[in-house]
């Protein structure tokens, strides 16, 4: 995975605490949370000097860089923009990045989990009747974090599409939808992002593959029927 991430990229990871196992339930999703690449953020290192290359938002420590080895152990998706310019892509990786420190928006997950909990109200009456996040400029969930940097260079996520209807053409109007109402599973079902597979990238072959079995390649395959040196064969009476 470090060989194939490239800065831009959304880093899908399932979580396995108390939150993230809701926010897997409401979504109906794998993924409860999400994280931006942005390659090294200047010398910023662990005790072990490995570099900090994720900006992320987490409860109780709010936004902060991290390194690719923390989710080592977790199940995790690559999701690339498509055909993002190098100039945005410098653009999302740096307001993701300036925004190190700030604080985790608590209301926001909760008003996020209201939204997509199912109640006897039509989901665009829902959006009316919170209030989204907190309102605090310094205060930010992961998703949208994320949500925020790529939407700083109008890149679409899921936009909400409006038919218009006219008598010489028929166009279509996208509204770029609230970053408060994202959750780490919209990249995933985006059209507009890739799902990157590591092991597909470095070169699969699965003819190379060693099947447990098969013998392994240069193994001698025969079998020999011969009695062994150390064996005598006694006379049929």
């Amino acid at each position: 995975m470090r060989a194939t991430l490239k800065p831009g990229d959304v880093l899908l990871v399932e979580g396995n605490n108390h939150i993230s196992g809701v926010i897997k339930y409401l979504t109906q999703s794998t993924w409860s949370h999400a994280a931006l690449y942005v390659g090294p953020i200047g010398d910023r290192e662990t005790a072990d000097g490995e570099p900090l290359v994720l900006v992320e938002a987490n409860i109780g420590e709010g936004v902060m860089a991290a390194p690719l080895s923390k989710y080592i152990h977790c199940h995790t998706r690559i999701c690339r923009p498509t055909k993002l310019t190098a100039d945005d892509c410098a653009r999302v990786c740096a307001y993701a990045a300036e925004r190190i420190g700030f604080d985790y928006d608590l209301k926001n997950i909760i008003d996020l989990m209201r939204y997509l909990f199912p109640m006897p109200v039509p989901q665009r009456w829902r959006r009316r009747l919170m209030a989204l996040g907190s309102g605090h400029p310094t205060r930010i969930i992961c998703s949208a974090l994320v949500a925020q940097a790529f939407e700083n260079v109008r890149y679409p996520i899921l936009p909400k599409v409006t038919t218009v209807e006219s008598e010489s053409a028929r166009r279509e109007i996208l509204e770029i939808r609230h970053s408060s109402l994202f959750a780490p599973r919209d990249f995933d079902i985006s059209p507009y992002f890739e799902v990157v597979k590591p092991t597909l990238v470095k070169g699969f072959d699965y003819k190379a593959m060693a099947w447990a079995d098969l013998p392994a390649a240069g193994d001698d395959e025969s079998v020999s029927l011969a009695p062994a040196e150390s064996e005598t064969l006694e006379p049929v009476a």
